[in-house]
């Protein structure tokens, strides 16, 4: 899989912003994308990547990111089972190196960053599994155990359940 640091990439999207052969896309969800991302660089989900292969058509080197790199990398093998045969490059450490290196973003949402939401939402959870187990059933308990287990798990594979789940609700659509 070819690779590009953050700093390549960011003189490329100057370059290339005009090329009708090269394409740009974060595939991360769009509330995420709202969120954060790099002006000129378009938005393609990753579980929207199916859907849409017919837009990759012509295109002769399409760079890919997302956050951490994770999905991106994902994204790339899925283009390649796609029969899509641009060149497909995945950017480096995602949004997350692009910050690191100081580069500019843009915004489009006033909202509660999706990861906020899932701190404050796995938190709450978390105090009220605990004092049910204290005043309600012992068995309470388990609910602070599964959500520990979610962060242990988002932690070793940069995959958060309640991420994904928090980004299909109304108020983030």
């Amino acid at each position: 899989m070819k690779q590009v640091s953050v700093e390549a990439f960011k003189e490329v999207v100057a370059d290339k912003a005009s090329d009708p052969s090269v394409d740009f896309i974060n595939v991360c969800t769009e509330p995420e994308y709202e969120e954060k991302y790099i002006k000129g660089v378009r938005n393609v989900p990753l579980d929207e990547l199916d859907d849409r292969v017919a837009e990759f058509k012509g295109k002769k080197t399409i760079y890919v990111h997302c956050n951490t790199g994770n999905r991106s990398r994902r994204a790339v093998e899925m283009l390649a089972d796609l029969g899509v045969t641009a060149e497909v490059i995945n950017v480096d450490g995602g949004l997350t190196a692009w910050d690191k290196a100081g580069f500019a973003t843009e915004s489009d949402t006033t909202r509660m960053p999706i990861m906020r939401q899932v701190f404050l939402t796995a938190g709450l959870i978390i105090i009220a599994g605990y004092v049910l187990a204290v005043f309600v059933h012992p068995y309470f308990v388990f609910v602070p155990l599964f959500f520990g287990f979610g962060f242990t798990l988002s932690g070793l594979t940069g995959w958060c359940g309640l991420r994904y789940l928090l980004a299909k609700m109304p108020w983030n659509s």
